[in-house]
């Protein structure tokens, strides 16, 4: 054999063995999720694994009511629901509701036990039990169905169809088409004001978002989303007037100011996001993308933010639901030849204060004068429903110490005995993942051994 001939058959071979090397590297990638990357902020929690639907699974919308996940797969069509332990997630209870047609998102009506999910092939809005997964009825839609959600103060199902640049009107208890609004662009995510009940609405191709009033059935309004190439994902804080978007193909996330209808600031956050959540207590913003990068962003004012965090999950881990209860946050990966999965994530640290998670742990954080700290509340979360001196939430805004110590069942603060001081404070909070039978002994002694050596 000639010897250029060997030397090229030589080097073609060494090429193929890196080709074969580097697909068989992608594909253990591919198949293999692993641990994702470690994060001061959030504690990764494990995987909830769902059933498999083929060599290819592709999870899409994540909805979460009251401690159950109801999680869509585009790939097959199924709807996942997932009954959520509050202690161990990843011993939580999977059922199914098996369909045809890429399944995207879900709206609740859970006082009616009756839910509705969208399916852009089959251009339907299926009607099913969300107790039994029991499916009702197929409604007919536009093409391309994707985002939904039930406005109450409407009484109407909003539907979201891409393709044919409308919005679908339902009427939740005839269970039929009602109307349709038509848009000046290609919806791809949806957002209600809680203050105004006007429902925002992006325009995936004109890179611009929509107010509707939905009483009216009109669109009142058309704003750029300057800075925002492809929005996706929203989600708003309308208690500080702003709403979050994340732009697909520029990595960006955009923050927009109701008022002014302006963009007011942006930041670069992971590759390809296609979904934020917005945690109103913890004043946190979480950000998912196709790259398999979880951006965690702290708001610390209406027009202040700041990237914590990016932490490494996994290629096609594009989505994410937040649980305003336990502050859990939820992505959904995709999976090639495995069981699709759910990860979930916890805060570990909020202002610089550390949560501390060991049952019956007792725990004291200072307080500076005119700040506002969040308290934590043991494994599951922190605090909710107390504000003392400060309107933004369960937050502490007192002048020296608090300290508290985890004694039963319920997550509740009161304070033990009154201050001699009015500007300190001293407490105790109950927290569902202490152990029963503490006594409030130890919070009160705290409380004495604080006035004693002056840090109370």
């Amino acid at each position: 054999m000639d010897r250029s001939v060997r030397r090229h058959l030589r080097t073609t071979a060494a090429f193929a063995t890196v080709i074969l090397l580097g697909l068989a590297v992608a594909g253990a990638y591919l198949i293999c999720p692993g641990t994702p990357g470690k994060s001061k902020f959030m504690k990764f929690e494990g995987y909830i694994e769902l059933p498999k639907g083929g060599s290819l699974n592709v999870l899409d919308y994540l909805t979460i009511s009251n401690g159950t996940l109801f999680v869509t797969s585009e790939s097959s069509g199924a709807l996942f629901k997932v009954n959520l332990d509050p202690n161990r997630p990843s011993l939580s209870a999977v059922s199914e509701l098996p369909g045809s047609g890429a399944a995207h998102g879900v709206a609740l009506m859970m006082d009616r036990n009756v839910a509705f999910i969208t399916r852009s092939e089959e251009n339907t809005v299926d009607v099913f039990d969300p107790t039994s997964l029991r499916l009702l009825t197929r409604i007919p839609v536009a093409d391309d169905a994707d985002a939904i959600l039930y406005v109450p103060s409407a009484k109407l199902v909003y539907v979201a169809n891409g393709d044919a640049k409308i919005a679908t009107l339902i009427d939740p208890e005839k269970r039929m088409t009602v109307g349709t609004i038509s848009l000046p662009g290609r919806p791809e995510f949806l957002a209600l004001d809680s203050q105004t009940g006007l429902l925002y609405q992006n325009l995936e191709d004109v890179d611009s978002i929509v107010a509707i009033d939905l009483r009216e059935r009109v669109v009142i309004g058309q704003w750029s989303l300057a800075q925002c190439e492809g929005p996706s994902g929203m989600a708003i804080d309308s208690e500080q007037r702003r709403l979050f978007a994340v732009c697909s193909r520029n990595a960006t996330l955009v923050v927009f100011d109701l008022d002014s209808h302006r963009v007011i600031t942006s930041l670069k956050i992971g590759g390809g996001p296609d979904s934020v959540a917005f945690d109103g207590t913890l004043h946190r913003i979480y950000c998912a993308g196709r790259a398999g990068r979880l951006t965690v962003i702290q708001q610390d004012g209406p027009n202040a933010y700041r990237v914590l965090d990016e932490i490494h999950t996994h290629y096609g881990a594009h989505t994410l639901a937040l649980d305003p209860v336990s502050h859990r946050v939820f992505v959904a990966y995709a999976s090639l030849f495995a069981h699709p999965r759910i990860g979930v994530f916890s805060p570990t640290r909020v202002n610089g204060v550390q949560k501390r998670e060991e049952e019956g742990s007792f725990y004291a954080a200072a307080l500076s004068v005119g700040r506002s700290w969040r308290l934590p509340s043991g494994r599951v979360g922190f605090v909710s429903g107390f504000v003392a001196g400060d309107n933004r939430g369960p937050a502490f805004n007192e002048r020296r110490a608090f300290g508290y110590h985890c004694v039963g069942r319920a997550r509740t603060l009161r304070a033990i005995r009154p201050n001699r001081s009015p500007s300190a404070a001293c407490g105790f909070i109950h927290d569902s993942s202490c152990k029963t039978g503490r006594s409030d002994a130890k919070a009160r002694a705290f409380a004495d051994r604080g006035r004693r050596s002056g840090s109370v």
